[in-house]
């Protein structure tokens, strides 16, 4: 079932109403024009200190990286391995995190002349995080201290196990820290730990290793001032930071506002030649880059490597010197990521149609599918496309043999991990956060899982009901007002991302300058020329194809829209990305 024949849930608008004499009073203060102003009001920034710091970024908004508990444990045991000549062993994880996070502390610890080798395990052999696998991978290499990346504040056994083989672990991480004792590390660096004083929480993995890379920089010189050699790569690795933090969807405040504004600079300006060669592939080189360019084009390239096995391809462009050596690996990494576009839609077009059977959203609020030979690498954005889709929380199973692996996505205000706690009984094992989750499951147990998180999940609505979708607007505007002039002063709240959305807003009663038409290599897309007088925008509107009968030319509409700025053959011009529209009924 092709997903342009799925009936998307129909979306409520809600417009926005920020309090009038907070928005006239952040014009008066910092000369922004009223959509601005109200803009910043609407995300949380009434006051007008903290709407110039927001707006400002600087890097000296950048917290103390020894404000992070742990951190002088790590870096004096780091410090002393690379003094003595100790071997570590990087341990990420195979998302985008987990690769730029091992990258970044890989080219530190070249660049401090340290013995270091990396690891990143396989999602289809070796599964999530710390394993068996992390063991044998310490023993191999000699190490004589594991740092891990974006995982391993849950991993008792194997930080056990590692011990018990004289290896010491540090652990980087940001994802929540369990009930109960934490493992017996040399140290854990991760500020969502318990207890935790550092003054911003929201970081995500490769973030945290640059806060490690920072620390140690200043342990190994004995300095809160770092070399100029060490300065230079710092600033530079904020390249890998941004794009971690943007793929991670942390929210884009306090710290991770700066890392992700300064970051694109310098992933703009780089010479490494692995980064030049990835913007090069995704058709980004000499050109202001965005949250989005990240999101869409270059996380994806990264991501194809781990979720169709090994994240090694990615892992050795970032760390790569010669350009011939990263124009290969990049052109791979293109490669992979067809490859992997074309499974997901494969897996995609086998789930719409299994997920027929499941049509009731009172019977089943969850969507919980599975399927023989689904890949596991793909079946988390299969769940994020049902999600939205069906308005509904997906967990998609993947089966390889008599176990499979699942990850499920939600949608906003329901949390995926609480409805999965009604079958933990029925899992292998599972995790994960309320927005997303991931689990392993026996063939045999999926019946009952989807009963015992539907079962839940009428629970949860019962208490809190979901509403219908709902499209927040944050204010309206006449088509002629969009203009360049307009665009260059909201610029100045980018990056959008989580916590600091992208505009939205809604003009009423366009026309089409010509009619619409559906592009894209399955027309799933929707071309429009949008007009108000004599005033003309392009539009695009993603997986609205099937809607183009509802436009007539010379028939009023309103359409919803945010604006950016698009790129094509050297040439950038102001579009609009279109939301939802409504046409007006007859009279």
């Amino acid at each position: 079932m092709p997903i342009s024949t799925v009936k998307r849930a129909a979306r409520r608008w809600s417009l926005r109403q920020p309090d009038a004499s907070a928005v006239r009073e952040l014009e008066r203060r910092t000369s922004l024009p009223p959509l601005a102003a109200g803009l910043l009001v609407s995300r949380g920034f009434a006051d007008p200190e903290a709407a110039a710091t927001h707006l400002l970024a600087s890097p000296q908004g950048l917290h103390d990286p020894f404000l992070l508990e742990g951190m002088e444990a790590a870096t004096e045991r780091l410090a002393r391995a690379i003094r003595d000549g100790e071997r570590l062993l990087v341990h990420g994880d195979y998302d985008v995190d987990g690769v730029t996070g091992t990258a970044l502390l890989m080219r530190l610890f070249e660049l401090l002349g340290a013995r270091a080798t990396w690891h990143i395990p396989n999602r289809l052999i070796d599964g999530y995080s710390f394993g068996e696998h992390s063991v044998e991978r310490a023993i191999a290499t000699e190490a004589g201290v594991v740092i891990s990346v974006d995982n391993g504040t849950s991993a008792h056994t194997v930080i056990d196990r590692l011990a018990e083989h004289g290896v010491d672990t540090v652990v980087t991480d940001h994802h929540e820290a369990p009930a109960g004792p934490l493992p017996n590390a040399t140290a854990i660096v991760n500020p969502k730990l318990p207890g935790s004083r550092y003054p911003w929480r929201e970081l995500c993995g490769g973030a945290v290793a640059f806060k490690l890379a920072w620390g140690l920089a200043q342990k190994v010189l004995g300095t809160k001032r770092v070399s100029t050699e060490l300065k230079a790569f710092l600033e530079e690795a904020t390249a890998y930071v941004a794009i971690a933090t943007v793929c991670d969807v942390v929210p884009l405040l306090d710290e991770n506002r700066v890392f992700a504004r300064f970051g694109l600079k310098a992933l703009e300006s780089t010479r490494h030649p692995g980064l030049v060669a990835l913007l090069s592939t995704a058709g980004l080189s000499g050109r202001a880059l965005t949250a989005e360019d990240v999101a869409f084009q270059i996380g994806p390239r990264i991501n194809a490597s781990g979720r169709l096995g090994g994240a090694e391809t990615a892992v050795e462009l970032f760390l790569a010197t010669e350009a011939p050596a990263a124009r290969r690996l990049a052109a791979r990494l293109d490669e992979l990521n067809q490859t992997r576009k074309t499974i997901e839609a494969e897996v995609l077009a086998l789930a719409l149609e299994q997920a027929r059977a499941f049509e009731d959203p009172d019977e089943h609020p969850v969507l919980v599918l599975a399927g023989d030979g689904w890949h596991q690498g793909v079946v988390g954005i299969v769940a994020a496309r049902l999600a939205e889709t069906f308005h509904r929380p997906a967990l998609v199973i993947g089966f390889d043999g008599e176990v499979g692996r699942g990850s499920a996505r939600t949608v906003e205000g329901f949390s995926i991990l609480e409805a999965m706690h009604a079958g933990a009984e029925s899992f292998v094992r599972y995790g994960g956060h309320a927005q997303a989750a991931g689990c392993e499951i026996k063939r045999g147990a999926v019946d009952d899982v989807r009963s015992s998180i539907c079962a839940r999940a009428r629970e949860l609505l019962a208490e809190s009901p979901a509403n219908a979708p709902e499209l927040g607007i944050d204010a309206e505007l006449p088509l002629t007002a969009m203009d360049e002039h307009l665009m260059h002063h909201l610029d100045r709240l980018a990056p959008f991302g989580e916590g600091n959305e992208k505009p939205v807003l809604v003009s009423r009663g366009v026309h089409l300058a010509q009619a619409p038409r559906q592009v894209g290599s399955d027309r799933s897309h929707l071309l429009l020329t949008l007009r108000e007088g004599r005033h003309v925008l392009r539009g695009m509107a993603f997986r609205m194809g099937e809607r183009a009968p509802e436009l007539r030319l010379g028939e009023p509409f309103d359409v919803v829209y945010t604006p950016r700025w698009n790129t094509f053959r050297g040439e950038t011009n102001l579009e609009l990305e279109v939301l939802d529209f409504h046409t007006k009924p007859p009279a």
